[in-house]
């Protein structure tokens, strides 16, 4: 078990953290990780104090962690975790306890609909189907008919999926097949072999981190030239690395962070972008990816929301945790490295178009894609 710990023993807001930085979820957990020495240690006048725990990219052992930082270490929010499969049960354990949560997991299942245990969950990440609409939008207008599925066999994938089979017809285009893999799989040929005989004109790939590259290398070197379309997921240093020739090409709706040297000048997404960087190369002595800017954006809105809930509360006590549900639920206009935020009582991830750009990934570089 990885533990971090920042602040003062005597920090007046606990904040408890589970994060997938080890196991198939590492090139998402692993910034999240990093990334809390880079996380403000005072906010509004009170001092903050992290404790964030690896839950290894397992359910079972993301809902340990969850219930040790509720229940034993009492925290007054739960952030967490990497991975949707490991988040949703998180919302159970967050709801029983009446401890609000981030998460930095994609799937929109974890906070929609909207009920009683959702109420106590956002989501820092745009929602699958958002990023699923803005990227199938693009592919209609490049006159694709045809599109095959590959993508992973959990949460995220099967968000994905649901998004393209409802939107593509109305698209006009026709949703080929449905290939599945685990994140873990060593190969993916069986799947790769079958979405080639169907001849589709494009390939639609839902997964995320380095378990994405293998569906696209397998393409590629089984000989399909057709274009391959990403999620958001993949934007990380390590996807490029390890993808190599095989996915520079693909092309995904993702966040403005990923691209926000193609931004003009002046533009609002740039100046939370550049605090990130900042403060995460302060602490770690490197660029940062997106992934750690999850969990940094979901502190911008706890300090978002931390002054009016002190007002209702104290740290620590039911009264202020429910505060912070509240003042999250409330949250207008916030720029975040994910995306312009506006949340509401029917919206715990509030976000809309605006918070989706196309990416290009071009020669090893993530760029804007210019129509």
């Amino acid at each position: 078990m990885s533990i971090a710990t920042v602040g003062g023993a005597y920090a007046d807001v606990k904040i408890g953290i589970t994060v997938s930085a080890s196991g198939p979820g590492a090139s998402l957990g692993q910034p999240q990780m990093k990334t809390v020495g880079a996380l403000p240690k005072e906010i509004a006048g009170e001092k903050i104090t992290y404790i964030a725990l690896d839950d290894e990219s397992d359910p079972t052992k993301g809902a340990q962690n969850a219930r040790k930082l509720v229940l034993d270490e009492k925290v007054d929010i739960l952030i967490g975790s990497s991975l949707s499969p490991v988040s949703l049960p998180l919302v159970d354990i967050a709801a029983e306890n009446k401890t609000p949560l981030l998460t930095l997991a994609a799937a929109a299942a974890i906070v929609a609909p909207m009920d009683e245990k959702r109420k106590w969950a956002f989501k820092v990440v745009p929602n699958d189907d958002l990023m699923a609409e803005a990227i199938l939008k693009y592919i209609g207008k490049t006159g694709v008919k045809t599109i095959a599925y590959i993508g992973v066999s959990d949460a995220y994938g099967e968000g994905y999926y649901k998004v393209l089979a409802d939107l593509a017809p109305k698209l006009g285009i026709k949703l080929l097949g449905k290939e599945v893999y685990a994140r873990s799989d060593a190969s993916v040929t069986g799947q790769v072999l079958k979405t080639i005989s169907l001849k589709p004109e494009a390939v639609f790939i839902a997964s995320a981190g380095t378990p994405a590259v293998l569906p696209q290398k397998a393409l590629r070197e089984r000989g399909y030239k057709g274009p391959i379309y990403q999620t958001h997921g993949i934007a990380t240093d390590d996807f490029v690395k390890l993808g190599g020739k095989d996915v520079d090409g693909a092309i995904f709706a993702g966040e403005a962070y990923t691209i926000a040297d193609d931004l003009e000048a002046g533009n609002p997404f740039k100046k939370i972008t550049s605090e990130y960087i900042e403060a995460y190369k302060k602490s770690q002595n490197q660029s940062p990816v997106i992934f750690g800017a999850h969990l940094y954006d979901s502190m911008q809105l706890v300090a978002n929301a931390l002054p009016s809930a002190l007002k209702a509360g104290k740290p620590g006590t039911p009264e202020f945790r429910s505060a912070i549900r509240d003042s999250l639920e409330l949250t207008k206009n916030v720029y975040l490295n994910n995306g312009l935020s506006n949340m509401s009582p029917a919206d715990h991830n509030g976000y809309d178009e605006r918070s989706a750009f196309l990416i290009k990934l071009d020669q090893g570089k993530f760029r804007l894609l210019k129509d």
